[in-house]
C-alpha cells in the first residue's frame, strides 16, 4: 500500500477525512495537492504535513465552479509534470436539517452544486489526463446516505445517492482506459459536519455524539483516519483489480439497518 511517486488531488483537504487523507497518504509517499476554500485550514494541514517531511502543495478553489476545477487541475498539471493518479473527490457540505416541505431551495442548491456538481466536475477534468496516461484511480465520497434514506436530509441524500451512481457509471465506462473509480461511504464520523448534524437534530452535541455512536454494531463513532486508510487502500497498486464499488466505513451501522434491526 506505499504511495511513492503517486501524484494526488484532494478535494475538501483542509480539515476533516481530507486532512486525515492528505496526511496518511504524504506518509507513504505520495505528493499532494490539497484544495479548499478554507485557506486557514489548508495552511494548517499543509503545514503538519511538510513539517512531518511529505511533499504538500495547496489551493483556494470552489469545486462547484468549473473554471475554478479547471484551474486546480491545470496547476496540479504543472505540480506533477502532467501526471495525476490519484484524485480524492472529497469536498463536501452538510446543509441544514429540515422537512422536505420546509427545505429551503438556495439550501438543496447549494448542497447539490459542492457535493454532487463538485464531484463531476473533478471527474470531467482529471479523467482526461488519467485517460491519456492509461491509467489513475478515483476515490469518490459518498455516505451511508447513498444507500439509506436520512430524514431532514433530502438535499444531501439527493447528492450522496447520485455520487454512488456516478462512480458506477464512471467505472463502467472508463475500465478500458485502466481508470479506476471507486466510492467510500462513511458513516458517523467525527468531524465538523457530524458535529453540526447531531447538534440540530438533538440539541446537543455531546449528547447527539453519543447516540449516533449507538447507530453502529461497534458502538462507537469512527475518526477521519478510519476512512484515511481505505481512501490510502483505493489509491494504492494493492487496489489494482477494484473497481465500480462503494466501501462503508460505518461500524457495521448499515449491516444493522439492512438487517431492519
Amino acid at each position: 500500500m506505499e504511495l511513492t511517486d503517486k501524484h494526488a488531488i484532494i478535494t475538501g483537504g483542509a480539515a476533516g477525512i481530507g486532512r486525515a487523507t492528505a496526511t496518511l497518504m504524504a506518509s507513504r509517499g505520495a505528493a499532494v495537492l490539497l484544495v479548499d476554500r478554507d485557506e486557514a485550514g489548508l495552511k494548517e494541514t499543509a503545514e503538519a504535513i511538510a513539517s512531518a517531511g511529505g511533499t504538500v502543495h495547496t489551493t483556494n478553489a470552489d469545486v462547484s465552479d468549473e473554471q475554478a476545477v479547471q484551474e486546480y487541475v491545470g496547476y496540479a498539471k504543472e505540480l506533477f509534470d502532467g501526471r495525476i493518479d490519484v484524485l480524492f473527490n472529497n469536498a463536501g457540505i452538510e446543509g441544514p436539517i429540515a422537512d422536505l416541505v420546509d427545505y429551503p431551495v438556495e439550501d438543496f442548491d447549494k448542497v447539490i452544486a459542492v457535493n454532487l456538481r463538485g464531484v463531476f466536475l473533478g471527474l470531467k477534468h482529471v479523467l482526461p489526463v488519467m485517460i491519456a496516461q492509461g491509467s489513475g484511480s478515483v476515490i469518490n465520497t459518498g455516505s451511508v446516505a447513498s444507500v439509506r434514506g436520512l430524514a431532514g436530509a433530502i438535499s444531501y441524500n439527493a447528492a450522496k445517492s447520485a455520487v454512488l451512481g456516478m462512480t458506477r457509471a464512471a467505472a463502467a465506462e472508463l475500465g478500458s482506459a485502466g481508470v479506476r473509480v471507486n466510492a467510500v461511504l462513511p458513516g458517523m464520523i467525527e468531524t465538523r459536519m457530524l458535529r453540526n448534524l447531531v447538534t440540530q437534530i438533538v440539541g446537543d452535541e455531546q449528547t447527539g455524539l453519543e447516540v449516533v455512536a449507538q447507530s453502529a454494531p461497534l458502538g462507537r463513532n469512527g475518526l477521519p483516519e478510519d476512512v484515511a486508510e481505505l481512501v490510502a487502500f483505493l489509491a494504492s497498486d494493492a487496489a489494482s483489480y477494484v473497481t465500480g464499488a462503494g466501501y462503508p466505513v460505518d461500524g457495521g451501522g448499515l449491516a444493522v439497518m439492512a438487517n431492519g434491526r
